[in-house]
């Protein structure tokens, strides 16, 4: 299946002598394009760098009802142990539901996580509708999209203009997961959460910071951007943030 422009992942090694690592996770729906210019400024920086395309994403909706939480997981988790294998340190950093795989990694592979960063992180919905979609996946294929929740005019996040139902019943079981080892986060984490969100409700961010039990924790305010931040007018807000706090989890 061809890839939609712009989604394929992005990969760079730095120098071998660098032993700092970062692993990028793009949202639901979405695809690399959508995280790539942070995962860019991040090997500008000096440090490896990965930002997989997760199976079902960056072709056409329909592919991302024949995968689960399960298979998005299982490419991000090959991604952050080929890391391991090589470096010292590994962060993990993602958008949306990357933020919800992120903290699942932090979950599973503990102090071999050495810090993590999110940007509008998903660990459940508000929607109105999100009681009925145990029964309506089985029925309807699709609703409409929720992609390119951005500020700034003329970009576009790469991302499906449906919401595949199956795969967003599974998504929920993956906030499930997360919400029930929450308290195995204990790692150095920065989120940037935006004030006008029109996808991922503020108490998602307060939810994480409430139940994580990091003993380093900052909250960023974004209040030029929409939900995908990482590509809307305080981009460099998140890359400089992200660039900034690798640093000075390294010094310590």
């Amino acid at each position: 299946m061809p890839l939609m422009p712009y989604a394929e992942p992005f990969t760079f090694d730095a120098a071998e002598s660098n032993s700092v690592a970062i692993c990028v996770l793009h949202g639901f729906t979405g695809s690399p394009k959508s995280v790539t210019p942070w995962g860019r400024a991040l090997a500008q920086a000096g440090w490896t760098v990965r930002v997989p395309r997760l199976p079902g994403h960056g072709t056409r909706w329909q592919d991302m009802n024949i995968t689960t939480w399960e298979d998005w997981y299982a490419e991000a988790d090959r991604n952050v142990c080929e890391l391991k294998a090589h470096h010292d340190q590994v962060f993990i950093m993602g958008l949306s539901m990357g933020g919800s795989l992120s903290l699942r990694i932090a979950e599973e592979h503990g102090s071999a996580i050495s810090g993590i960063v999110l940007v509008n992180p998903a660990v459940h919905s508000e929607r109105a509708d999100r009681h009925l979609l145990p029964l309506i996946y089985r029925f309807i294929p699709s609703f409409p999209g929720v992609s390119n929740d951005i500020a700034k005019p003329g970009v576009d996040e790469g991302a499906y203009d449906r919401m595949p139902l199956k795969a967003a019943h599974s998504l929920t079981k993956l906030w499930t997961a997360v919400k029930a080892d929450i308290a195995k986060v204990t790692q150095p984490l920065l989120i940037f959460h935006s004030e006008q969100d029109h996808v991922v409700e503020p108490s998602n961010t307060a939810w994480i910071l409430a139940n994580t039990r990091s003993a380093d924790k900052t909250d960023v305010l974004l209040t030029r951007s929409f939900h995908v931040a990482t590509i809307d007018y305080e981009a460099d807000v998140i890359e400089s943030g992200s660039i900034d706090f690798v640093r000075r989890v390294i010094a310590n």
